[in-house]
């Protein structure tokens, strides 16, 4: 009768679990050596797209002097000192503590047109190609970083010439010097003296660089987040922002290094050459090891500048959240 039918015979059962196959010793170990992955509760919230512009401009309030060094170390020339701590100095005694903020509206210039387009467009594409409660495909972020960025590098080229100009202006001799008040009077006057060909001198290494530095940051970021997060205790906290950032920035110095050269080099010239003509110059003077020259203020730069905005732009999404009642 069905009164009389034993309840072990259901597969469900509890009294299952005491089979040999699933309490052996071995079944027992291989469950504690296997990591624990927790099961995240993915949200898709749409933040306002000039997070990432203010985010990346209060990070360079903080780094500029390490991007002023890692410029004039790609730019050096005659005896100007050879290294890191060398060139600081240098500044330093050449131009007061604030000559280590030379250019520094132009780099907040820069980061308000080149950073506000990355972040924006980047966040805005993974949110309307990722399924709502699923995580993105590296491959996916990759694809759309890369993109993102390089529209980035387009639109903050202007921005990003000025920059470079403003850095190199008081390593040169004062014949040479341009004097530039602030960005945009560098930029004007670079429209005026030299056309609006002079906005876009070196936009494709300009361009290819963002793309890289977007596809190796903002990825590489993501994905080092969902990793801690599943794997780990940290959850969604300020240590897993860090550590995130910190490996971020360090897998972008080393593939963004032989571009960024690239980049400061056609930048500060005012004269047109081709880049296979210039690529075959700096390779006959220094060979191979051009391509990571500067590689550590490069670091030093980029590491601090990436964990600070990554945490300002955490801190930002944490504020939005508590403001429109979202929940965490």
């Amino acid at each position: 009768m069905p009164s009389t039918a034993p309840p072990s015979s259901s597969p469900s059962s509890p009294s299952s679990s005491s089979s040999p196959s699933n309490g052996s010793p071995v079944a027992t170990a291989a469950a504690a050596v296997k990591p624990k992955k927790k099961a995240l509760a993915l949200k898709q919230i749409a933040y306002p797209f000039w997070f990432g512009g203010t985010a990346s401009s209060l990070a360079a309030c903080v780094t500029h002097p390490l991007d002023l060094v890692k410029v004039r170390l790609q730019l050096r020339s005659g005896d100007a000192p050879k290294n890191t701590i060398g060139t600081f100095l240098h500044i330093l005694r050449s131009d007061g503590p604030t000559g280590l903020y030379n250019g520094l509206t132009a780099s907040l210039l820069r980061q308000m047109t080149y950073s506000t387009v990355r972040f924006g467009v980047y966040e805005d594409l993974k949110r309307r190609y990722t399924p709502e409660g699923t995580k993105p495909s590296l491959p996916l972020l990759i694809g759309l970083s890369t993109f993102s960025g390089f529209l980035g590098g387009i639109s903050g080229n202007a921005a990003d010439v000025t920059n470079v100009r403003m850095q190199q202006d008081a390593a040169l001799p004062a014949a040479q010097r341009r004097g530039y008040k602030h960005g945009l009077d560098g930029m004007f006057r670079m429209l005026r003296e030299e056309g609006v060909r002079s906005w876009f001198r070196g936009v494709w290494p300009n361009s290819t660089r963002a793309a890289l530095m977007n596809a190796s940051q903002l990825a590489t970021y993501d994905s080092f987040k969902v990793l801690l997060m599943t794997y780990t205790p940290l959850g969604d906290t300020t240590t897993t922002h860090f550590a995130s950032s910190f490996l971020a920035g360090f897998v972008a110095t080393t593939v963004c290094s032989p571009v960024d050269v690239i980049k400061s080099r056609v930048m500060s010239t005012s004269h047109e050459q081709g880049l296979v003509s210039f690529l075959s110059e700096i390779y006959a003077k220094e060979g191979v090891s051009w391509m990571f020259k500067g590689w550590v203020p490069a670091f030093l730069r980029l590491g601090p500048q990436t964990i600070c905005t990554f945490l300002f732009l955490e801190a930002h999404r944490k504020a939005y959240r508590k403001f429109k009642g979202i929940e965490e």
